[in-house]
C-alpha cells in the first residue's frame, strides 16, 4: 500500500505541473510558438545543464562503469518491438496510410519529458544514470529507425540522411550526458560558480518539460480523443507489451533492483512527443501523432501507480 501512495503521490506532483500548463495554454497565455520555445529551451539548454551538474555531484567513475553496460537491455527490447510492431500493424488492420507512424509510436517513448520527471519523483536523483543509458538507446531508435518509419508515411520517398540524422541523435542533451561522463571519469571538477548555473539551469528541466506537456495536451483538444483500432494498438503496445517484455528481459538479471524498475517504467513511457512534429515535417498524419501524444500520457498518469506496484511485488 506503502509503494501506491508513493507512486500516486509522485504522478500527482507531475499532474499538477501538466495541469498548470494545460489551464494556462486554454486561457491564451501561450501562442502557437510558445510550445516550441519551451521545448527548445527544455532540449538544448535546461537539460544538458541538468545532466551535468547531476551526474557529476552525485556519481562516480565506478557507479558509471558499472552502469553503462546495461545499455544492452533497452537495446534489446527496442529491437524485438520493432518486430512486435510489424506484427501488430497486420493484426490490427492499422489503416496503411498510418503504418510508419504506428511503428514509430509503437516503438519509442517519452524518455525525457515524462519518463526523467516520473522516475525523478518516484525515485530521486539517484534514478538518473538509469535513465540516461534507457534514453541514449530511445533517442538513437527514434533519430534512425522511428523518423524513417515515419517519412514513409509521407509524400516522396524516404531518405535517410547521415548527417542530419547524426546531428539529431548528438543532440545537446545526449552531448550533456556525455560531457558529465568524460567529467567524472577524468576526475575534473569545474568552478564552483559554473556547477551552480548548471544546477540552476538544470532545475527548469521537470516544471518546463510538464508545462510543455500540458500546452501540447491543450493543443491536440481533449475533444479529439478517440479509441479505434489506430490507438488501440499503440495504448497496448505502450502500456502492457513494451512494460512486460522489458520486464522479462531485466527481472531474472542481477542488476540493481532500481535499475530493473526504472528500465521497466521507461518501456512504458508515452508516445513521444517528437512524433507529430516528425509527422508535420515529412507531411505524415501529425493530427493522429498529436492525438496519441495526448491519450498516452493522459492514460500514464494511471498506469505508472499501478506498474509500480507490480513491480514491486515481482522485482
Amino acid at each position: 500500500m506503502a509503494v501506491f501512495i508513493r507512486s500516486v503521490s509522485g504522478v500527482l506532483i507531475i499532474l499538477v505541473m501538466i495541469g498548470l500548463g494545460y489551464v494556462l495554454s486554454r486561457r491564451g497565455w501561450f501562442d502557437d510558438q510558445a510550445p516550441k520555445l519551451i521545448a527548445r529551451l527544455v532540449t538544448q539548454i535546461a537539460l544538458p545543464a541538468y545532466m551535468i551538474s547531476t551526474i557529476t555531484t552525485k556519481f562516480s567513475a565506478t557507479t558509471l562503469k558499472e552502469t553503462l553496460p546495461d545499455l544492452r537491455f533497452p537495446v534489446l527490447s527496442m529491437l524485438i518491438m520493432f518486430g512486435l510492431s510489424i506484427i501488430a500493424f497486420h493484426l490490427f488492420r492499422i489503416n496503411p496510410k498510418h503504418r510508419g507512424l504506428f511503428e514509430s509510436m509503437f516503438l519509442n517513448s517519452n524518455t525525457v519529458f515524462v519518463g526523467l520527471p516520473v522516475n525523478e519523483a518516484l525515485f530521486g536523483p539517484k534514478s538518473l544514470p538509469f535513465v540516461l543509458v534507457y534514453y541514449m538507446a530511445n533517442t538513437t531508435f527514434f533519430w534512425t529507425l522511428g523518423v524513417y518509419l515515419i517519412q514513409r508515411d509521407g509524400q516522396g520517398v524516404s531518405q535517410f540522411n547521415l548527417k542530419t540524422t547524426l546531428q539529431k541523435i548528438f543532440s545537446p542533451p545526449l552531448l550533456g550526458f556525455i560531457v558529465g561522463v568524460i567529467l567524472v571519469l577524468l576526475n575534473i571538477q569545474l568552478p564552483h560558480w559554473i556547477m551552480q548555473d548548471f544546477q540552476y539551469v538544470g532545475g527548469l528541466t521537470i516544471p518546463l518539460s510538464m508545462i510543455f506537456i500540458g500546452t501540447a495536451i491543450a493543443g491536440a483538444g481533449l475533444q479529439n480523443i478517440r479509441v479505434n483500432r489506430d490507438s488501440l494498438g499503440i495504448l497496448l503496445g505502450r502500456f502492457i507489451v513494451a512494460p512486460v517484455l522489458m520486464g522479462c528481459l531485466v527481472l531474472p538479471t542481477g542488476m540493481p533492483l532500481l535499475m530493473k524498475q526504472v528500465f521497466i517504467l521507461q518501456a512504458a513511457m508515452p508516445v513521444m512527443t517528437n512524433a507529430p512534429v516528425v509527422s508535420k515535417l515529412y507531411h505524415a498524419d501529425s493530427d493522429y501523432a498529436a492525438i496519441m501524444v495526448t491519450e498516452t500520457t493522459l492514460l500514464s498518469l494511471v498506469v505508472i501507480p499501478i506498474l509500480m506496484v507490480i513491480v514491486q511485488h515481482v522485482a
